[in-house]
């Protein structure tokens, strides 16, 4: 849609998808745009002559397209409004009734048109920092925009620095065609490199998943053999070979320990509920938490999106325990995961856990993708790069790993 409309009217500046796409939702009901036009009337009445695609209401200031059912609204308003503009756009409902009542307070006005003053003329808010400077707050990152507490801490200075993609020095959780993947691990590698990664940490999946095709534990030596000979070949990143293992109904891990002492790095995964409650998936996951060989603890809630709701667990107690053992807590980048997202991770941070940002990669070319989707999920959940594993450098990684094995009675 976004290069649709770019053809079909190349004087658009400043075209962004808003609203629940900016924000990094998981589930998103409809597309809106907001771009800049000097003369918005009349692009529009040039996109409805010339769009690819059906238009279904206009106006002077908006038009709607549909296709396969579904609708995209475009807004274009002049530049001197569209920072206000793509603030009140952006926003949950939440985050712009709280922003409204700071304007109404000042005498000001928020609209989808831009912020107006007591005379209804438009302030000049050519970015979103000018907005929110006008409401006497600091710029709040799109992805915090959800109306909880992130206005009062973008009032008193207290926003964090979220993390970003270059802050990510490597990727814990890709698969190769070891087991479900599409690519070789040198194919992997590569992509690895081609986004500037220090380190990939090759994870394949043990026996007992469910529904796909694993690893047995004779596998593992071969694969590890494949492992260095791709990492002779290249002198500028880590090639870690790991593995991610399956937490078994009994809290066993699908792998023996003398199998995963050969790994550098163990993720363990709770695919199969197996019947359980919460209070045996729970004691599952404490088990592999407290095991001093795993190092991190996969896409926790186990949810997948528009199919299966996450697990609904005394979480706070997860992170009470994987603060305690040095176990680091993904953020899986998959968009049918994207777990854990928001709160939770908000959550965990607080509570002292380590997170990590993770593509679970299936194809090499996924990795770009899944990687922006990740840091998307975490800036939702308030991460900064001090709190993400794999911002660390390869040597610095490494003792981070270490450290938990070092607990081993």
């Amino acid at each position: 849609m976004l290069g649709e409309v770019r053809r079909a009217a190349p004087e658009i500046r400043g075209l962004v998808a808003i609203g629940g796409v900016r924000r990094f939702e998981p589930v998103v009901g409809h597309l809106g745009l907001v771009g800049i036009a000097d003369a918005p009337a009349e692009t529009i009445a040039r996109l409805i002559t010339s769009a690819e695609t059906r238009v279904a209401a206009h106006d002077d200031e908006t038009v709607t397209f549909t296709r396969d059912g579904h609708q995209a609204v475009l807004r274009l308003v002049p530049p001197a409004a569209y920072g206000a503009a793509l603030v009140h756009s952006t926003g949950s409902p939440e985050h712009v009734a709280k922003l409204a009542g700071r304007a109404a307070a000042r005498g000001l006005t928020l609209t989808s048109a831009g912020l107006l003053d007591g005379e209804g003329r438009v302030l000049l808010t050519p970015s979103e920092q000018d907005a929110y400077a006008a409401l006497g707050l600091a710029d709040i990152p799109p992805e915090l925009r959800a109306g909880r507490d992130e206005v009062e801490a973008a009032a008193n200075g207290t926003l964090p620095r979220l993390v970003t993609a270059g802050d990510l020095r490597g990727d814990l959780h890709v698969h190769t065609d070891w087991s479900d993947g599409r690519n070789s691990v040198e194919e992997v590698v590569q992509a690895a490199r081609a986004l500037g990664y220090a380190y990939v940490a090759i994870t394949d999946h043990s026996r007992s998943v469910p529904l796909t095709t694993g690893l047995e534990v004779e596998d593992l030596a071969a694969q590890r053999d494949e492992v260095l000979r791709v990492q002779e070949q290249y002198d500028d990143i880590v090639v870690l070979h790991g593995a991610e293992v399956d937490i078994l109904p009994d809290g066993r891990l699908d792998f023996p320990d003398a199998a995963l002492e050969q790994l550098d790095i163990v993720l363990a995964s709770l695919h199969d509920e197996a019947g359980q409650g919460e209070r045996e998936l729970v004691d599952r996951y404490l088990k592999a938490i407290r095991h001093p060989l795993v190092h991190l603890i996969t896409h926790p809630t186990n949810r997948l999106i528009g199919s299966q709701e996450g697990y609904a667990l005394d979480f706070d107690t997860l992170f009470a325990a994987a603060a305690e053992t040095g176990t680091i807590l993904e953020i899986d980048g998959a968009p049918v995961h994207l777990d854990m997202d928001g709160d939770l991770t908000r959550r965990a941070i607080a509570r002292g856990a380590m997170v990590s940002i993770d593509s679970d990669a299936h194809r090499a070319s996924q990795l770009a993708l899944h990687r922006r989707m990740g840091v998307g999920t975490a800036r939702r959940g308030w991460a900064t790069a001090a709190a993400v594993a794999n911002t660390r450098p390869p040597a610095d990684l490494r003792d981070l790993l270490a450290r938990k094995r070092r607990n081993r009675a």
